[in-house]
C-alpha cells in the first residue's frame, strides 16, 4: 500500500554524501584551501557546538567565522559555506528518481541547519521536488526527538500509520516506529529493497 506521505531523510538518503558513517565533502579541504579538516572537526564537531547549530541555538556562520580567524585563515565564512554546500551536493540519482516516480506526498526530514536547508531547497531543487523542508535548525528540536515527528505530523494531517520515513539511522527509524509510523532504515545492505516497500515494485 502506497504510503500517504514519505518523509525523506537527506544526507546519506537523497544525498549520497556519507561513506561509513563519515561525510566526504572534507577531503579535499586542506588540498583545496589549505585548511585542516581535523582542525574544523575540532572546532566544530567535537567540541559539541555542532549540536547547537543543528538545532538552532546556534549560527553557523559565526562558527564558521570564529575558526577561519582561529585558523588564521583570509577566507570569508560566506565563501566558506559556499565551498562546503557545493561540495556536500552529491544527490543520489536513483533514489531521486523513486521519489519522483511516486505518486504521493513527499517532504524532506533533516537534521540540518537553516542555511543548508535554504540551499537544499534553492540551488540543489528540492523545493520543487517535495512539499517542504523540515530541517531541525528552523523547529528548534530535532530528530529522534518527539518533537520533531509532532511537527511533521501536525503539518500534514496525514495519519501516523500512513506517514513513512526512510532513514540511515536506526535511532531515528525506532523513534518513528514508536511513534507509530512506518519507517525504513535505509543503508546500503538495503537500499534495494527500498522501491518495494514504496510500491514501485
Amino acid at each position: 500500500m502506497t504510503p500517504g506521505l514519505v518523509v525523506w531523510d537527506f544526507d546519506g538518503v537523497l544525498n549520497q554524501n556519507v561513506v561509513d558513517g563519515r561525510f566526504i565533502w572534507a577531503d579535499t579541504l586542506e588540498p583545496d584551501l589549505g585548511l585542516s579538516p581535523e582542525s574544523l572537526q575540532s572546532f566544530l564537531f567535537r567540541s559539541g557546538r555542532m549540536q547547537g547549530v543543528v538545532r538552532g541555538s546556534e549560527d553557523l556562520w559565526k562558527v564558521v567565522s570564529e575558526w577561519l580567524e582561529a585558523e588564521g585563515a583570509r577566507l570569508s565564512a560566506d565563501a566558506f559555506l559556499a565551498y562546503w554546500f557545493e561540495k556536500d551536493a552529491l544527490p543520489d540519482t536513483e533514489v531521486v528518481a523513486w521519489m519522483a516516480a511516486l505518486n504521493t506526498r513527499h517532504v524532506i526530514g533533516t537534521n540540518n541547519e537553516a542555511r543548508r536547508a535554504a540551499y537544499i531547497e534553492g540551488p540543489m531543487g528540492f523545493s520543487r521536488r517535495v512539499e517542504r523542508v523540515f530541517a531541525s535548525g528552523r523547529l528548534g528540536v530535532g530528530k529522534p526527538d518527539d518533537g520533531f515527528f509532532e511537527a511533521i505530523e501536525n503539518w500534514s494531517a496525514v495519519p501516523k500509520a500512513s506517514t513513512l520515513l526512510v532513514d540511515d539511522s536506526a535511532a531515528n527509524v525506532a523513534a518513528a516506529l514508536r511513534r507509530g509510523w512506518q519507517a525504513y532504515h535505509f543503508t546500503s545492505a538495503t537500499r534495494a529493497g527500498l522501491p518495494a516497500v514504496l510500491g514501485l515494485r
